[in-house]
């Protein structure tokens, strides 16, 4: 190759090069700005951990090792919040101190009365529970009105001092028996959720026992209906304020539910927003 043909190469190289390289930082510019304008991530994790020892689902469990197994998917994900259903007070109580949480626990009632939880004992007592890496502010509990079956099933939900509602619940099952607790329940979680999203940011996780969704008009819905157990009945929803939601399903070895992870993005005020500009 002559010296003019290859300087010629060269420059067209560089032609070519240069409007690339210019793209790339218009294209983490762009990133960061789309990141400024609509606030920060915020990721929920739901689990169901069959820990009373009384469920057929124990067999599974392969206690503490359901317990280690909690802790790793925390520790691996760093969720803002956990929503745990079947759990037991002293074990939730162990994750949140190994992991760093701010715990609140809801005992379920079961045949009339608190249920210890077994094989081991001396575990606490069974019911359903919130992690929040946020300091907690408030917390409400309560039966739902409509009940069918042994269990009373409950809703839990706690305010983070940042301003973020953290909801959880166990619904009845679609039995025969149990059918009609689990619509009427559902129905009152849609109005316990609209309630709450009318004065604040409100995310809720929990194993509903059903695919139709118990989100109320506005929020959105995300589910474990691509876990390889129990597919669907575990369900994650959000008011308007958290955005762009995406669900991801990661196997758990001991427990018969998956664990669900949904990620979305808060929305933030017009005035911070245009700071972020």
């Amino acid at each position: 190759m002559t010296r003019s043909r290859f300087l010629a190469a060269v420059a067209c190289v560089l032609a070519l090069a240069l409007p690339l390289a210019s793209c790339g930082r218009s294209d983490e510019k762009s990133d960061a700005a789309t990141q400024a304008r609509t606030g920060p991530a915020y990721t929920l994790m739901q689990m169901n951990l069959c820990l009373s020892g009384l469920s057929n689902c124990y067999r599974k469990v392969a206690y503490p090792a359901v317990v280690d197994e909690a802790v790793a998917r925390i520790r691996h994900e760093r969720p803002d919040a956990v929503t745990f259903n079947e759990a037991c007070r002293s074990d939730v109580a162990r994750i949140a101190r190994r992991t760093g949480y701010h715990l609140r626990f809801s005992i379920v009632v079961y045949l009339g009365a608190s249920l210890p939880c077994v094989r081991p004992g001396g575990r606490g007592l069974f019911g359903d529970a919130v992690l929040t890496k946020a300091p907690v502010a408030h917390t409400d509990n309560a039966d739902f009105v409509a009940q069918a079956g042994p269990e009373r099933r409950r809703w839990l939900c706690v305010t983070t001092r940042p301003g973020i509602d953290v909801c959880t619940a166990h619904l009845n099952t679609r039995s025969s028996v149990e059918i009609g607790g689990n619509d009427a329940q559902c129905t009152e979680l849609a109005a316990l959720l609209a309630r709450r999203a009318a004065v604040r940011t409100v995310t809720f996780g929990g194993d509903v026992n059903r695919r139709g969704s118990c989100a109320p008009g506005g929020a959105w819905t995300r589910t474990d209906r691509a876990a390889g157990q129990d597919p669907g009945l575990q369900h994650v929803y959000g008011s308007a304020a958290l955005r762009s939601p995406s669900a991801e399903v990661v196997r758990a070895a001991h427990t018969d539910h998956d664990v669900l992870v949904v990620r979305a993005r808060l929305s933030l005020p017009p005035a911070s927003a245009s700071r972020g500009r």
